[in-house]
């Protein structure tokens, strides 16, 4: 009775901006929720790559329960603690000198794109403005991350959008360098193409992305939102390829679950912002980072947490490739990087994710037919066993 009336409070009082599966998810522990009316459930979805340690992993609460019993919110007038002690693990362990923080991916690609264009305007003196993406891209639904991104279905209804944005198809380099002009100041592209089916490039695209900028004298921007905190096996997925790029956008896992984002750069680039060009009131707000800075020292700590996403991923990949020698009229491509996994369909997937959850499991589909698996970081093979068994139930009973 209580479902019933939450489920028509939220079609009653709820904007209509989401598809949403009739559950209600009330409670989480590592690879597990549960509903309201008690059922219990898998989740390889984890928050879409966001509950990276699981749910309500011990040492995320513990840092949240300390820091919220001692300051919840303070201005960016002022030096926070947390803040400093995030922003230090973050560049110590990857490119960048120099860190942003904000509240989501989407605002840390409007930060990357505002620094791309005013580092050439102010600190160069040139006029070049323009951003290069790629097709089939997703970058956020904030006004300039949703031109940024390569996908027309998010931009219907939203004409006309913010100018100085081009596209060209992912993987490849030459339409890349023809897409650049005298205006072209950046390139932005996910190492990994998540939202639009797990598309992962030749191992040689990227480092050929980098010489082209380098070429030209224009940014490599990375938007890792989905691909970065050890979602690949690896901290950032940039670290498989052999590059570094000028800029990096992080969120999702970055919070273990709570809502941050992340804006990183050189010194450099980073010079092409002052105070007062660019802010965020909530921005690296003590609380999300000290549940960011926790979820980190768990990552980082002994390595294990990485080893172990490359183990899983790995065995994943396997069990997935057997069902696609059982179903090759179903499957038509498994791929992955770590625990970035996606299974190719013949056919629409809606149904199979719908038919998963009534049996217990939790999974989604991107572009239709892709089959797209985030779960955390701690799944185990008995629970990927597990899906992979209600997988092949499904799909016999469609074949």
């Amino acid at each position: 009775m209580e479902t019933r009336k939450l489920l028509e409070d939220s079609a009653h009082y709820l904007m209509h901006t989401y598809n949403r599966y009739p559950i209600i998810l009330r409670k989480g522990r590592g690879m597990k929720v549960w509903s309201s009316d008690g059922k219990e459930y898998l989740d390889f979805v984890g928050g879409i790559a966001v509950n990276c340690l699981g749910h309500c992993h011990p040492k995320v609460v513990i840092a949240v329960q300390k820091q919220v019993q001692r300051l919840i919110h303070v201005s960016n007038y002022y030096h926070i603690e947390p803040q400093i002690k995030l922003a230090k693990i973050l560049v110590e362990n990857s490119f960048a000198d120099k860190v942003f923080f904000c509240n989501s991916g989407a605002e840390a690609n409007e930060a990357a794109i505002k620094l791309a264009r005013r580092y050439f305007r102010e600190v160069l003196g040139q006029n070049r403005f323009e951003i290069i993406t790629a097709l089939n891209s997703f970058h956020g639904r904030t006004f300039a991350a949703l031109t940024a991104t390569g996908q027309e279905k998010f931009h219907k209804g939203f004409e006309p959008l913010v100018p100085g944005f081009g596209y060209v198809a992912f993987n490849d380099i030459d339409a890349l360098e023809a897409a650049v002009t005298k205006h072209t100041c950046a390139i932005l592209l996910e190492p990994i193409q998540g939202e639009g089916g797990v598309k992962i490039p030749d191992p040689d695209y990227l480092q050929d992305v980098r010489k082209l900028c380098d070429k030209h004298g224009i940014l490599m921007m990375f938007d890792e939102v989905q691909t970065g905190i050890g979602r690949t096996g690896k901290l950032f997925a940039y670290e498989h390829f052999g590059v570094t790029p000028d800029i990096m956008t992080l969120a999702k896992g970055l919070g273990g679950g709570l809502p941050i984002g992340a804006m990183l750069a050189t010194d450099k680039v980073a010079a092409g912002f002052e105070p007062g060009a660019h802010a965020s009131t909530f921005g690296g707000n003590p609380l999300v980072c000290a549940a960011a800075a926790a979820a980190l020292d768990v990552i980082l700590e002994d390595g294990f947490i990485l080893d172990q996403c490359r183990r899983m991923g790995k065995h994943f990949r396997l069990r997935l490739e057997d069902l696609k020698k059982e179903f090759p009229n179903i499957i038509s491509d498994v791929r992955n990087m770590g625990l970035l996994v996606g299974m190719e369909l013949t056919r629409e997937g809606a149904s199979i994710v719908k038919t998963c959850m009534e049996r217990g499991v939790l999974i989604n589909c991107t572009a239709g037919n892709i089959l797209r698996f985030t779960p955390p970081l701690i799944v185990t093979e008995k629970e990927i066993d597990h899906l992979v068994d209600i997988l092949e139930q499904v799909f016999d009973h469609l074949a």
